[in-house]
């Protein structure tokens, strides 16, 4: 009995041991969706970041945050020298205190001439007093009415000049427009810095980016464009996170094509990410990619994109030999392909297509990858 075993074993090995080692997959049921991804890296971005700038030329005297720091709504970042601010601040409030005692002295005869000009006029009514005197009387009334009115505009004009004297001093303050993480500094205690001309971009003195407001912008495809939508479904992935996905969804499609390669046109599209990353743990600037679906199937037949071959054929294992089978595909992406019509569910579709001697008619035995009992058994049983 023994004896007849190990024959049998022998002549198993020997049938067995002249066959190709083929990895294989098994036809499933699944989910396909149609997918589409950028040509190009895409870049993560911040949809609050701002390169400031002092609004008025100065010295720095200050810097009261650097590099890394987060800063809220308001903080001051950077002071410059105030010296003449306040100095013009300071004048213009003296200015106003000279015109509100002025104003008040000039009130104070006109309402002194205006009782003058009433009792004149009583007098005037008894025969008491001349026509001359009741004149002089009015003419001194109007004038100091005139010069309370002049001195009350020239308060105005003081208040106004202490706003905009205020104004300038203010400008000598960069403060933060949000809360933010401060990403550059460039500029030291000590230099001098200007605004920019107009029509002209001078360097920024502060940089500050919101991190809670990243979003991907990557370029497309022009070929694409079309079936591009807001609100589609993307996958994001970002360089610093290996091995990491992250739900988002499209924002916007840009309404034009870039030709700035005019063989590689491409269309922008922007993508926010449905739960914002932790503040801190990915970097603005970071290469990001982007995985638009376009279309899901649910519960199909479905292979490993890389098991189709040209022409929409595969390879299958069938009783210790491949047979190539035409198949009929409908969805596809980098990982899967619908399969609509050739295969059936269980079917071996052969994986490790890089070997020349996997062809059509070639006997062959079934390994994973990770030479797995069960699919070596799959193999041999067929």
């Amino acid at each position: 009995m023994l004896l007849a075993l190990l024959i049998a074993a022998g002549g198993y090995w020997r049938f067995t041991s002249d066959r190709l080692e083929v990895r294989v997959v098994s036809v499933e049921r699944g989910i396909v969706e149609e997918t589409v991804t950028n040509s190009k890296a895409g870049t993560l971005k911040s949809r609050l970041r701002s390169r400031m700038s002092a609004e008025t030329g100065g010295r720095v005297v200050d810097i009261h945050h650097r590099e890394g720091q987060a800063v809220k709504k308001g903080a001051l970042l950077v002071k410059l020298n105030d010296t003449s601010h306040r100095a013009r601040v300071q004048l213009a409030e003296a200015v106003l205190e000279t015109s509100t005692a002025r104003n008040k002295e000039a009130c104070i005869n006109r309402d002194l001439a205006r009782r003058d000009l009433d009792r004149a006029r009583e007098l005037r009514r008894n025969q008491v007093t001349s026509e001359e005197n009741l004149d002089r009387l009015e003419v001194k009334y109007r004038t100091t009415e005139a010069s309370c009115s002049a001195t009350e505009a020239d308060i105005a004009r003081a208040r106004a000049e202490i706003r905009a004297a205020r104004a300038e001093l203010e400008k000598t303050e960069i403060r933060a427009p949000f809360d933010g993480i401060v990403a550059e500094v460039n500029s030291e205690v000590g230099e001098w810095v200007t605004p920019s001309p107009p029509l002209l971009s001078s360097p920024s003195v502060i940089d500050l980016i919101d991190p809670a407001s990243l979003y991907v912008s990557a370029p497309m495809d022009e070929v694409d464009s079309n079936r591009i939508r807001v609100g589609q479904v993307v996958r994001i992935t970002v360089d610093s996170h290996p091995g990491e996905s992250f739900p988002g969804r499209v924002i916007r499609v840009a309404p034009y094509v870039l030709d700035i390669e005019a063989q590689n046109r491409t269309v922008e599209v922007e993508v926010e990410f449905d739960t914002h990353p932790d503040p801190g743990t990915m970097m603005v600037g970071t290469s990001a990619d982007i995985e638009v679906t376009l279309a899901t199937r649910d519960d199909v037949l479905r292979i490993p994109a890389a098991t189709l071959l040209q022409g929409g054929k595969v390879l299958i294992l069938e009783e210790g030999v491949l047979e190539e089978r035409m198949v009929s595909v409908g969805l596809r992406n980098w990982n899967f392909v619908e399969v609509t019509d050739g295969l059936s569910s269980g079917e071996l579709v052969v994986e490790s297509l890089d070997e020349k001697e996997v062809v059509a008619g070639a006997r062959a035995r079934a390994v994973n990858q990770d030479d797995n009992p069960a699919a070596v058994a799959a193999g041999a049983s067929r």
